[in-house]
């Protein structure tokens, strides 16, 4: 599985931003391109520490059961639920959202993974600094699919 700390998987998901545009379609769910990468940005304040966040009670009956799928070949689903802080419903511009996405996006990468593994996912709870990267890449892949690039 890919993983967000392999240079060639930064430059592919760079180059997979880029080709988005303002007339990309979304091929399931609410959310315009922008409002995806705003998503996508806000996703990357848990692992970069900037936002913690409880573990959540159904994460916690529940995150052993999903976890182990989360690091396989097969897709996340499409429409899959989200957290409230994590949804984003005003409108956004997408060169400037491009742009805080591609410097969350950097800021991730030159991080140390083991102070990335410090950081706690509200709902799967701890990763390993490798699970962080391939989960963030995960998450990354399937909005990029969403919107056809």
């Amino acid at each position: 599985m890919k993983n967000l700390f392999d240079k060639s998987t930064l430059e592919e998901v760079v180059s997979r931003l880029n080709n988005l545009t303002s007339h990309s379609q979304r091929q399931w769910g609410k959310m315009e391109v922008a409002q995806m990468l705003a998503h996508c940005t806000v996703a990357f304040t848990i692992p970069l520490g900037d936002k913690s966040m409880s573990r959540i009670l159904i994460g916690r009956l529940l995150s052993w059961l999903i976890k182990p799928q989360l690091f396989g070949k097969k897709p996340f689903k499409k429409n899959s639920p989200t957290a409230p802080v994590f949804i984003i419903k005003d409108e956004r511009n997408l060169d400037e959202e491009r742009k805080k996405l591609l410097q969350s996006i950097a800021q991730f990468q030159a991080a140390n993974p083991t102070e990335i593994e410090k950081r706690v996912h509200p709902f799967f709870g701890k990763f390993t600094g490798e699970q962080w990267g391939k989960f963030m890449y995960k998450h990354l892949d399937h909005h990029l699919i969403q919107f056809g690039v």
